[in-house]
């Protein structure tokens, strides 16, 4: 399953905008076919990888808006097919570079050997400024910040079907990074404007946001438990795949909405049953823990059944701990509807 996920600046998900689900029908010696075949004259709708394209086709369809969205993705998108087609959907892109492409050759400057390829372009540049980022709770690293504008080449057996694109390049290297990690070093490519290092780490932080697709596909396999699942036909699979896709959107949504939004009222992502069950749940403490009608105040609730502690000093929730509490919300809301009913005779 190929998904893309819909955020908010602030990380809030708003929902899946497109999903591809594919099965391999080649898996034994495709290493060596790529020894024999180069890929990149093979035309892209015959790869798998054409999925980056059909979902960024489909997203912009669907959204309706293209010029307001950037499409955030990791090196497996570093496509320059994929590059031409947010050109002509006018849509925008921000992905994580792999391939050292082809360039125009830098202009008032005399050619080096190698100044034809994108990063010895950019390794030219100076550093321009620094930016922290935090990693995990308690580590936070410095990064220095350079970026160039490149005139980049299509693969030389496609430049009768694509175009050359001026595109910006950004460079974020860790500065003195600890020995028991690989330090930071990302390379990101757009078609946005990039004229300081404000627009730079901007776009970083953007960057930062792809991890929430990968946090969204966790809660899937371990919340919902999607490779668990052992269905006999790839249909039943499919169908199964796309309704817990709802269910951990939800989890996610509601995790990163408490967090965005802490003093919204419970209605606006709770229902009615769950609000009612929480107030019950409360209702029947010696001590009320509910003290304030907002979203943060049930979530904790919500994450407490699910066996989060909610000492002074913990993260806020996670998705995990959510999951479990509005499983076990889900049972209680149960028991009570049983509880209720009106026995006849």
């Amino acid at each position: 399953m190929h998904s893309s996920l819909a955020l908010t600046l602030e990380g809030t998900p708003l929902g899946l905008t497109a999903a591809k689900f594919w099965t391999r029908t080649k898996y034994k010696g495709t290493w060596t076919l790529k020894r024999h075949v180069n890929p990149t004259r093979v035309p892209i709708e015959t790869k798998e990888s054409y999925r980056w394209l059909e979902n960024l086709r489909q997203s912009m369809a669907l959204i309706g808006t293209p010029e307001r969205c950037v499409h955030v993705a990791d090196r497996e998108s570093d496509i320059y097919e994929l590059f031409c087609l947010a050109q002509d959907l006018g849509t925008r892109f921000l992905v994580r570079v792999q391939t050292n492409r082809l360039a125009a050759e830098p202009t008032g400057c005399e050619p080096k050997p190698g100044s034809h390829r994108v990063f010895a372009q950019l390794s030219a540049e100076p550093w321009v400024g620094c930016h922290c980022v935090k990693i995990g709770q308690n580590e936070t690293a410095r990064l220095h910040v350079k970026f160039a504008t490149i005139e980049t080449l299509p693969p030389k057996g496609k430049r009768k079907r694509y175009a050359p694109q001026l595109l910006t390049y950004i460079h974020a290297l860790e500065i003195d990074p600890p020995a028991d990690r690989a330090p930071i070093d990302w390379k990101l490519v757009t078609n946005l404007p990039v004229d300081d290092i404000t627009a730079a780490i901007e776009k970083l932080e953007w960057y930062a946001l792809r991890w929430k697709v990968e946090v969204f596909h966790k809660v899937m396999k371990s919340g919902c438990g999607a490779e668990k699942a052992r269905l006999e036909t790839a249909d039943r699979l499919a169908k199964f795949l796309a309704l817990i896709a709802v269910v951990s959107w939800r989890i996610f949504f509601l995790t990163m909405s408490a967090r965005e939004k802490p003093e919204a009222e419970p209605e606006t992502i709770l229902t009615p049953a769950e609000i009612a069950t929480l107030d019950s749940i409360d209702a029947a403490r010696p001590t009320p823990r509910i003290l304030r009608r907002t979203l943060a105040s049930y979530l904790l609730q919500i994450a407490m059944l699910g066996g989060y502690l909610a000492r002074k000093h913990d993260p806020p929730p996670g998705n995990m701990v959510v999951w479990r509490g509005l499983t076990r919300l889900n049972d209680i809301a149960f028991g009570i509807s049983i509880g209720t009913r009106r026995q006849c005779g």
